[in-house]
Formats: structure tokens, sequence, C-alpha cells
């Protein structure tokens, strides 16, 4: 007869993080950065300033972050002090993360374009009657996204806006963090609607259309 395993041998474990491996490691943050020629880079104990063609922006990171230039300052790896603790490793990725964006930002720049699709839609751009204030251009989006009024959006001061037609917006911006939350308030006006598809959304953007009749109703999806 065979032995009745035991509870310790009979229970398994699923969990992919109950197994510590050798070299406690981020898979973001190991990940080296390209140095295009033209950026320059000046570290501090608590931040990394990064200068290129488009301006120059700072990326905070706590002490325990360590910059290492490689390869005669053509690669940037990002380090810790202690990868086996775990908020040293949570950052870790994260501010490789910052530093691989605001090179991108400096060197070339984001840019989203936003698509009104609706019967009647439009967007134009218009002075503010506030005026140029600070941390805004003075200027602001006039949108009919189907509601009784338009509704008013004024631009902040580090987004470059351009209507190229009358239902497509450009967005560009040196900071990929700040272009994102801009094209999600002005996307917040009108979310996708399941039934007639009528959105204001980033492209491209996947649309779910609910059909419904007598009987059944069933979901397809369209990209626009």
């Amino acid at each position: 007869m065979l032995p009745k395993p035991t509870i310790g041998t009979a229970l398994r474990c699923f969990s992919t993080s109950s197994r510590l491996s050798a070299a406690l490691v981020s898979n973001i943050g190991k990940k080296p950065i390209q140095l295009p020629p033209s950026i320059t880079l000046a570290p501090s104990p608590t931040g990394l300033a990064v200068t290129g063609p488009k301006g120059t922006t700072t990326v905070p990171y706590p002490e325990f972050v360590k910059l290492d230039l490689r390869d005669e300052n053509k690669t940037l790896a990002v380090l810790v002090e202690d990868p086996s603790v775990k908020r040293q490793r949570m950052i870790w990725g994260r501010t490789r993360t910052l530093i691989s964006n605001a090179i991108v930002g400096m060197t070339e720049g984001y840019q989203t374009p936003l698509y009104l699709v609706g019967v009647g839609y439009r967007v134009a751009l218009e002075v503010d009657p506030l005026g140029k204030r600070p941390g805004w251009t003075g200027q602001r989006l006039n949108m009919k996204v189907g509601f009784s009024h338009p509704v008013y959006v004024p631009i902040p001061e580090h987004i470059t806006l351009e209507v190229q037609s009358p239902t497509k917006l450009l967005l560009s911006c040196t900071d990929k963090q700040a272009i994102g939350q801009f094209a999600a308030e002005i996307r917040k006006w009108r979310p996708p609607e399941p039934y007639k598809g009528k959105v204001s959304s980033q492209v491209p953007f996947l649309v779910r259309y609910c059909l419904r009749n007598k009987f059944l109703m069933f979901c397809v999806s369209v990209r626009v």
C-alpha cells in the first residue's frame, strides 16, 4: 500500500510571488536606457535634469536610486541600493520609466490625436474671455458634443493644440503624463456610448456597440 501524502506535500502553492528568485530585480528597471546624442543629463542626489532640443525637465527620485552611465555615456542604467527591499524594487521600475519618458519628450515629444464621432459634433479653438493667466495659454476649446449648450475647455500652457478639422484635434507636449491627462479631461465630456457609438476618443479606440432586438442583445467591437 502506498503511504498517504502528508499535508505539507499535498498542498501546492500557485502564487508566483511565493518563490523568490536568486537575484531580486525589476524587469523594467534592469533595462538600460539608450541616450541620444542631443541629450544632456545632470544627475543630483534627488533628481535628474534632462536637457534636449525641446527644453529641460527634471525627474525626481529617492536617495536610494543610483544612476550609472555606461558605454561612453551612450546608455544609462538605473540601480537601487538594496533590491531585496520591496519599496525599492517598486520605485526602481517607475523611475526608469519616468526617465525614459523624459528623454523621449525632450527629443521627439508626444502627440495624441482626438476624434469627435457623432452627429453634429464640432470643435473650434477660440480666445478665452478670462485672458492669459498663470498656467493657461489664454485660449479654449469650444466643443459641441450633443448637449444643449457648448462645452468650454481652457488649454494649459504646456499643451500645444491644433484643430486639424472640425472633428479632429492634435495635442502635442513634452510631458507624457500631462498630455494624457488633458486628453482624458476632453474625453470625459463624452465617454464612449455603446449603442450609437458617439464618442470623443483617442485613436485607435475600440468602441463596443450593443445591438438589441426583441429576443436578444449582443455586442460587437468596432475600431474607429
